[in-house]
């Protein structure tokens, strides 16, 4: 009698040790589908991995309980719709997507895949979401607005450079987005009396030096460079020509202003993918995209380059100085 008591004991230690292993091993592992305009898999962009630190901070290990479906356009915005197209095929759990091109064609491809957006556009204004509040559909995320921001910057360039008058606005055509930036740069210029010379160019190996040879015969004495998939790789020859032109140029993020650029005045792009983990999260739990509210800063840096200053014999105004969040020397 006592062999058996101790027999049924060890089964039902070993089934207990057994049950978790089994429970692991038939545990879905859920897919996440990322598509990167630019960079690719050997050189992922520095926003997915503030994406997946995000992640790890919510618990979340890349092959143990999720795992991400990254696909690069490499620059070649044309690509992305089929990018998106394949990963709709591989049944991906959630998508996240940080440009306009590859979101509408995510919206396009799929009504029921849930959509995480990290955009520097209006999601209400190009029919990606219904509301801010009550996005509706299978889109949801963060938008920092950037375009709102165009007014501010236009300010904040007078301020350093009081004598602008007109400014070269360098943007890629093939962008809609970028597109849009423009129209936002010529609604706000008019009030400020500044006149905008557009300086476009068209990937995948644009011609910067005849744009900015267009800014000189222009007359142009400051630079806007709106921010876009194409300008990825050349932010250092963005800022060297600006400084061998003599242009004060002011930018859309923090990464043209320390291979040299002047100025910019936007949000944080790796707080805005690490914040976006959240949203996946709660879309993996079982929320709904079309109750999650679309989020928007409500943080913005100013950052300014002391060294590129000096090189354009630039003196900022202290008044200027008290209100920048982070100065590269």
């Amino acid at each position: 009698m006592i062999k058996k008591i101790i027999g049924f004991a060890l089964s039902a230690v070993l089934f207990a040790l057994c049950f978790p292993v089994g429970a692991q091993q038939s545990a879905k592992v859920l897919r996440i589908g990322h598509v990167g305009a630019s960079g690719d898999l050997s050189s992922p962009s520095p926003n997915l991995e503030s994406f997946r630190q995000g992640l790890r901070a919510l618990g979340y290990i890349e092959g143990k309980n999720i795992q991400i479906e990254s696909r690069y356009a490499e620059g070649k915005l044309d690509r992305l719709p089929s990018l998106v197209a394949e990963l709709v095929q591989l049944k991906v759990d959630v998508f996240i997507i940080g440009t306009l091109v590859a979101m509408r064609a995510a919206k396009q491809a799929t009504t029921t895949i849930p959509i995480v957006m990290v955009l520097s556009v209006d999601p209400v204004a190009t029919g990606l979401v219904d509301s801010l509040a009550r996005p509706g559909g299978n889109i949801t995320g963060l938008t920092n607005l950037a375009r709102d921001l165009s007014g501010k910057r236009l300010e904040l360039f007078k301020e350093v450079v009081p004598e602008i008058s007109r400014v070269g606005v360098l943007w890629d055509m093939g962008d809609p987005s970028a597109a849009i930036g423009f129209k936002e740069y010529e609604a706000v210029a008019r009030p400020l009396k500044v006149d905008l010379q557009s300086l476009e160019v068209r990937g995948p190996n644009p011609d910067l030096e005849s744009a900015f040879q267009a800014a000189a015969t222009g007359r142009a004495s400051a630079l806007i460079t709106i921010r876009g998939t194409l300008f990825n790789r050349y932010l250092k020859r963005i800022a060297d020509l600006a400084i061998k032109n003599r242009l004060p140029s002011m930018h859309e993020g923090i990464q043209y202003v320390e291979p040299g650029g002047l100025m910019s005045y936007a949000t944080n792009d790796a707080n805005q993918w690490r914040r976006a983990a959240t949203f996946v999260d709660k879309i993996l739990k079982g929320a709904k995209p079309a109750d999650i509210p679309v989020e928007q800063p409500t943080k913005f840096e100013f950052v300014i380059n002391l060294k590129t200053a000096k090189a354009l014999n630039l003196t900022i105004p202290q008044s200027v100085l008290y209100r920048v969040d982070k100065v590269i020397k």
